[in-house]
């Protein structure tokens, strides 16, 4: 038999003893558990135990266990039965060895558990340490009936110390109390744990999360087995899963942790104590769920006695580092065409639509079952059997606003080939801008290793040209032809006065937009992209730093970006390279005028070609002015119950000249007439 000493011997060593030893007698008949000997131990220490056995209900409890111990000492006993334990105390028996526990801080634990397992442990307790201690055991009571028991005479300072308590099975209460009546207690989840059930923290959930349970491309499968293999390889390992979307990434995570034949734990916010203890006991695999910006460092928790693998999922910003492990990265991309038609065949059931909406939309999968529920409700709603593309369009708009509204306002008008009023050379660059947008999933295919090996299927445009030409207008009508959701960036929610917050924001947004697969518009954007200016003072180095990261951040978007200025001399010239199409707004010319005034006047007025062709002449504005004449105008007509005449355009244009700082065409002044007598 090996000796019993544990101030020297581990369970773990004890435990390695020959399983052919002679078993102990108490295996053929009603077999004690750890914390009988736990509790036989207390029982020894109570100097009434022998007078009165069955006066008080806890004495006669403290009775009941003490004679587990049989005729053998207790010590003998207890080392007979750590060769041959019960299976309800094989968890317990396991964690012990991973966390090389002492046999004395077994039985703390043992006694520990019990408390909350059955009430009499804890009213026997609390008799027992009456009146100092409560119901759950001290280390004062712990040391006086273990020392006995392991031989140790250091048992207070060693409970308070050892690996218990560093690893957070065991937390000790009573900060202020003094050491022998600080009390010790399991975290529940770990009491849950030992007993073969699940009970998480409040941070973490195990397996099953939103996304955990979502159909992956293939290619992503196949790469979240050959992941597994290298963490079953190198199970002390990281890894780190990069994309847009956290379902998706939290779906691969558990992908690979079913290949090791375990669970995940995703944890989203502090670690708590006893982390480690609880990992070990239910086999499960921490993922870490991280939001982080440019530049941003993030020290995970460094595992001192967990020694399996571990993930962290985040987007495509930042860094994760920890001092126990390296984090490779797995990048989760788009899906090619044909997966995303099998994914949306998946979730619909309908291959037509499915192949449309593969050639239409770019994609995950995080992305098309968020968007396949909320169609299906929208056209539960209307009481419709089957889907359109027109139901994932406006499920598109209703599941975006939650996540981009607050650094994105969306634009949610729908401009037609009619209402888009501009010369035919801008129709047509606009046109080309079109198709490269609807081709840019598989544009490089077939071309040359110099055209593809640096291609990102983002699209990037600049609209430049003065105030009221169009610009805006003409990307609200791309977004329609496009049929993606168009959100116009807030650039005061966007820009900080902390240094690197803009660039974390922008990050932040530019991710989301690629998850969704919307379409954003920068108007004014020569106040984010501007030029870079010579380093005079600290403040120039971390505009021009801001600047770098904007221009790098925006040639690596995977989605559609426009941008909008008056000028394109107001950009860097390193910026200008990186877009894929400029296209200049100049004012409109007279034709363009003319149907720019009949588009806006509609057929609610009663002037004459003449009088129009006049006005288109002489008037030199842009659209957005001539907008703003109509609606004056109109004011006046409805004022008088009327359809606009020639005399309320007039007012209304002298109005609108006035706000520009400019007087009237003299060919039209002479036609001036006093807002009274119109109105």
């Amino acid at each position: 038999m090996i000796p019993f000493d544990a101030t020297e011997s581990t369970v773990e060593e004890l435990s390695r003893g020959t399983r052919d030893d002679a078993a102990p007698l108490w295996l053929a008949g009603p077999a004690p558990c750890l914390r009988s000997f736990a509790l036989s131990a207390v029982a020894e220490c109570a100097v009434s135990i022998g007078t009165e056995p069955s006066s008080k209900p806890e004495l006669q409890y403290l009775a009941d266990h003490r004679c587990y111990a049989g005729d053998e000492s207790l010590p003998r006993a207890l080392d007979a039965y750590l060769r041959h334990p019960v299976p309800a105390d094989l968890p317990l028996f396991e964690l012990a060895a991973n966390l090389d526990l002492s046999v004395a801080e077994l039985l703390a634990v043992s006694l520990a558990v019990a408390v909350d397992m059955d009430p009499m442990v804890g009213r026997v307790l609390a008799f027992v340490q009456a009146p100092v201690g409560g119901s759950r055991p001290t280390l004062g009571l712990l040391a006086t009936a273990l020392e006995p028991v392991t031989r140790n005479n250091d048992l207070l300072g060693m409970l308070a110390t050892g690996k218990a308590v560093q690893s957070g099975l065991l937390t000790l209460l009573s900060d202020n109390a003094p050491l022998p009546e600080r009390s010790v207690t399991v975290p529940l989840p770990l009491v849950r744990a030992l007993s073969g059930a699940d009970a998480g923290w409040p941070a973490i959930r195990i397996g099953a999360a939103d996304g955990a349970a979502l159909d992956l491309a293939e290619s992503v499968q196949q790469k979240g087995l050959h992941l597994a293999r290298g963490l079953r390889a190198f199970p002390g390992g990281g890894l780190t899963i990069r994309c847009a979307s956290m379902p998706e990434g939290r779906a691969l995570a558990q992908t690979i942790a079913v290949a090791m034949q375990m669970r995940p734990a995703f944890i989203d916010g502090e670690i708590p104590s006893g982390l480690e203890p609880w990992l070990i006991a239910r086999r499960l695999l921490p993922v870490f769920s991280l939001n982080l910006g440019p530049g941003e460092r993030k020290e995970l928790h460094a595992f001192r006695y967990y020694r399996g693998p571990a993930i962290a999922i985040c987007g495509l910003e930042g860094s994760v580092t920890s001092s126990d492990r390296a984090w490779p990265d797995c990048v989760i991309g788009v899906p090619e065409r044909a997966e995303r038609e099998m994914l949306w065949g998946k979730v619909l059931g309908d291959k037509t639509l499915s192949a449309e909406l593969a050639r239409e939309f770019r994609h995950g999968a995080g992305r098309i079952a968020q968007l396949a529920r909320v169609a299906n409700q929208l056209r539960a709603a209307d009481g419709r059997a089957r889907l359109t593309v027109d139901d994932i369009r406006q499920s598109a708009w209703t599941s975006d606003s939650l996540s981009l509204d607050g650094l994105a306002v969306p634009m949610r008008e729908r401009i037609t080939d009619e209402a888009l009023i501009v010369a035919k050379p801008i129709r047509e660059q606009l046109e080309l801008l079109l198709a490269r947008c609807r081709v840019r999933d598989h544009l490089a295919d077939g071309l040359g290793v110099s055209a593809t090996t640096r291609y990102r299927a983002g699209v990037r445009g600049l609209f430049v040209g003065p105030s009221g030409t169009g610009k805006s207008l003409a990307v609200q009508w791309l977004a329609a032809k496009l049929g993606m959701p168009l959100y116009r960036v807030d650039l005061a929610a966007i820009t900080s006065k902390w240094i690197g917050e803009t660039e974390k924001n922008l990050a932040q947004l530019l991710a989301r937009a690629e998850h969704s697969d919307v379409m954003l518009l920068f108007d004014e954007a020569d106040s984010l992209f501007g030029k870079r200016t010579d380093v005079k003072e600290a403040n120039d180095r971390f505009a021009n730093a801001q600047t770098n990261y904007l221009l790098q951040r925006i040639e690596t978007f995977d989605g559609v970006v426009m941008l909008t200025s008056n000028s394109r001399t107001r950009f860097d010239s390193a910026f200008t390279r990186r877009l894929d199409v400029i296209i200049d707004f100049p004012m409109p010319g007279p034709e363009e005028r003319r149907a720019l005034w009949l588009s806006h006047l509609g057929t609610s007025h009663c002037l004459g070609m003449l009088q129009l062709n006049q006005i288109a002449a002489a008037v030199d504005l842009g659209g957005g002015h001539i907008r703003n004449v109509a609606l004056a105008a109109a004011v006046f007509a409805k004022s008088n119950g009327r359809e606009i005449t020639y005399a309320d355009l007039v007012c209304g244009l002298e109005s609108e000249y006035r706000k520009l700082g400019r007087l009237l065409p003299p060919e039209l002044s002479t036609n001036l007439v006093d807002r009274r007598s119109v109105l």
